[in-house]
């Protein structure tokens, strides 16, 4: 190719560069993204009445959004101040859902005696009602800045903070005339132009720290000479409209150092905690220079493994800032006489990696091509990142309290999952696919793991019962079930289901079955309602099943995930809907032009007053059943533990208020764990929801309509007076509640279910 064809591609290109560059806005250069930048930021908080300050986790929630406490009203974004009966957050302008908002100054009226929220201010006037989602909230949080790598967490530094050993070294290493040029250097630019030339393509790229940051911001990895003049243009257009302080801020904040325990390493905050444990202006002059030099090969110099290499590098560094007046003599001598050494520590992420792989997975083929050719999107996700961090936190303590008390399982293995979902927008509120100290695990077990369930299917053994109960009519809490073995004859040879303990009650209520999770009732009620009436219900609720199951369905032997198991557990929190994990709810350009939205996806799948039945047979699981462990959660908690056969695998599945969250424990190899879905699943389950539950929006349960109230008599199921001494509350659905007894004639007992 000759040199007036590179010509004329290179004018073409930067004529196309100038009629398409958009002048930067107002909002600064940290949040204006560059069309190659990737953004996944969580879901925003609703600030709602009724949860105190402390429950709500502001105070952590704020700090992790980086706003600064004050000791009065705040007066500038990003502060906040918390009084005895006002809490006031300067919140900083935001992008969400598409709408800009503003800055705004936003105050929470607090309740001196109980600390809760009780409303909002409008200015100083007296506090208005804020009875609902939607009226305030904290903005989201970004969660990650790639959806195709692994980064760490960023630790955001302002340059006016850090010491100018620091800057000056990146500057002496990449860019000695940044505070004097436009954006672009003419003198290297003629030098690599001239280079290219006579290669015939792109040799040299003489680039700037301003055309260093538009290339990562803006342009695809793609190397042309078009591209290079886009990177220039768009250059000169950046200096136009922000600061030099702006730009090297942002330059120091997104650039690459390295990959460290798996995970990429991007911005001087993070650079310096990751390879040398301390905040970037505690960096020496020789950690300065090292982090300069490994700016040229992050990957090739980095002071772990190539600490001979980065001293070299290092050095030309100091005698750089040294020959341009940046550093005294002594102080370069004594830090070229200082050793090369990585201090190193484990890099922080916000964003589990099974969570980004299954949003990557999800998102619709736009998106993801413009992922594969460098371009950025921007993902709202659903994720409350408070929640995702106590979880992950409920996890690692869980499993590590296992391997400490069970020496067999210190081997390795040994893992878990978990999954909250808000049972009204199907939310994923917070996703932990695998043991949270594994980095280097990519499975995800919270989709896809496929597991026996156990018992945590049982109830919907119980929903068609009180539903429809196939052709037959539908059962209540008080309908009783023969505890006594049983044996069903099936083509491939007879099947003797057993307790788990192995001892029979004889005759027991329906409510006493489910919640003390007795095998041989359960069985027997599938088979009253028909097995192929209670497979359609797993269905109904988006449980797999092969196209004929063995009965043993009915006790869990059938293959799930802890997703899956979530969403059918939202059936018996809304009550009566499933609704379908939302990992996500928008999808954008970095412009801000909408790629996909994601609507909520409900499906009616059984009746609300028999969900709500289920519902409150769970509760006695919880109150002094196998469930006793989640008393307490809240007031309102409804829970089932599982164990698949020979204990292989520990769950524990339930929900209280707007949270609904299931627990995965076992083996990788599907060896046997030896432990109860209580024992193991259990603790982890309530450690998450103790602290998950208060974090999250009130949300009462109301009572469906055809749910009936009375008194039975427990050993006929007969409906009594309250006056009776032997009589028992309980709770029915209109149109299948027990017959009364009657004072002038014997009754019989209501039928056992055999």
């Amino acid at each position: 190719m000759d040199a007036m064809r590179i010509l004329r591609r290179t004018l073409s290109g930067l004529l196309a560069v100038l009629a398409a560059t958009a002048m930067a806005d107002a909002a600064g250069l940290e949040d204006d993204l560059g069309r190659a930048q990737t953004r996944v930021r969580s879901a925003a908080y609703p600030l709602v009445a009724g949860r105190t300050v402390d429950e709500m986790a502001l105070p952590e929630r704020l700090d992790r959004l980086g706003y600064e406490r004050v000791r009065e009203k705040p007066t500038r974004e990003g502060t906040w101040f918390w009084g005895h009966e006002v809490v006031w957050i300067f919140r900083r302008p935001h992008r969400l859902a598409g709408v800009d908002h503003g800055a705004s100054l936003i105050g929470l009226a607090v309740d001196r005696k109980t600390g809760r929220i009780t409303g909002a201010y409008n200015g100083d006037r007296r506090p208005y009602p804020l009875d609902r989602a939607g009226l305030l909230w904290l903005e989201p949080e970004t969660l990650a800045e790639s959806l195709t790598e692994l980064r760490a967490d960023r630790v955001p530094v302002v340059l006016a903070d850090l010491p100018e050993r620091v800057w000056r070294a990146v500057l002496a290493a990449e860019d000695h005339r940044f505070f004097d040029h436009s954006g672009v250097s003419g003198k290297a630019l003629a030098r690599a132009a001239l280079a290219n030339v006579k290669k015939g393509g792109v040799a040299q790229g003489g680039s700037t720290i301003t055309q260093q940051l538009i290339k990562n911001r803006d342009l695809t990895p793609k190397r042309s000479l078009a591209r290079k003049a886009s990177e220039a243009v768009r250059a000169l257009a950046l200096e136009a409209d922000y600061s030099k302080q702006e730009i090297l801020d942002a330059y120091l904040d997104h650039t690459y150092w390295g990959h460290a325990d798996g995970l990429a390493i991007h911005g001087i905050g993070a650079a310096a905690s990751a390879w040398f444990s301390k905040a970037a202006t505690d960096l020496t002059l020789a950690e300065a220079a090292s982090l300069a030099a490994m700016i040229q090969g992050p990957n090739r110099l980095t002071p772990d493994r190539h600490a001979d290499a980065l001293g070299g590098r290092r050095d030309w560094v100091l005698d750089r800032m040294e020959a341009l007046g940046w550093a005294d003599p002594d102080a370069v001598a004594r830090a070229k006489a200082t050793p090369v050494r990585s201090n190193r520590s484990a890099p922080a992420t916000s964003a589990p990696a099974s969570f980004l792989a299954w949003l990557e997975a999800s998102l619709d083929e736009t998106a993801r091509d413009r992922l594969e050719h460098g371009r950025g999107v921007v993902v709202e996700t659903s994720l409350d990142p408070a929640l995702q961090a106590i979880a992950e936190g409920a996890l690692r303590d869980g499993l590590r309290r296992l391997r400490r008390g069970h020496r067999r399982l210190r081997d390795g293995g040994l893992s878990a999952a978990l999954v909250a979902i808000d049972p009204e927008t199907g939310d994923v509120l917070a996703y932990v696919g695998g043991d949270p100290d594994d980095r280097e695990d990519r499975f995800d077990r919270a989709r896809q793991a496929r597991r026996q369930p156990g018992s945590t299917v049982k109830p919907f053994v119980v929903l068609e019962a009180y539903a429809d109960c196939g052709d037959r009519d539908a059962l209540y809490p008080a309908s009783r079930v023969a505890d006594e073995p049983l044996s069903v004859d099936l083509p491939s040879g007879t099947w003797r289901p057993e307790n788990f303990d192995r001892t029979y009650l004889g005759v027991i209520h329906a409510r006493d079955a489910l919640a003390g999770s007795r095998n041989v009732p359960l069985v027997r009620i599938a088979r009253h309602c028909g097995f192929d009436a209670v497979a359609a219900r797993f269905r109904d609720v988006g449980l797999e099943l092969p196209p004929d199951p063995p009965p043993s369905f009915v006790l869990g032997a059938v293959e799930t995930s802890p997703l899956a198991l979530a969403r059918a557990y939202t059936a018996l929190a809304t009550p009566g809907r499933t609704v379908d994990p939302r990992p996500y709810a928008r999808v954008e350009r970095p412009a801000g032009r909408a790629i996909e939205t994601v609507s909520i996806d409900r499906d009616r799948a059984v009746n609300p007053a028999a969900a709500w039945l289920v519902r409150n047979t769970l509760r006695t699981a919880v109150a002094e059943g196998t469930a006793k462990l989640a008393a307490g959660v809240a007031d309102d908690v409804a829970a089932k533990t599982g164990s698949s056969s020979e204990l292989r695998d520990a769950w524990f599945a339930g929900h209280a208020e707007g949270v609904v969250t299931v627990v995965w424990v076992g083996l990788d190899d599907g060896d046997t764990l030896g432990l109860t879905g209580a024992a193991a699943a259990g603790p982890i389950w309530r450690a998450f929801m103790e602290r998950a539950v208060p974090a999250r929006p009130p949300r009462p349960m109301p009572e469906p309509r055809g749910v009936l109230r009375g008194w039975v008599q427990p050993s006929t199921g007969l409906r009594v007076k309250e006056s009776r001494d032997d009589a028992r509350p309980e709770v029915f659905r209109r149109g299948a509640e027990p017959p009364k007894r009657r004072i002038w004639r014997r009754d019989e007992p209501i039928p056992v279910v055999r």
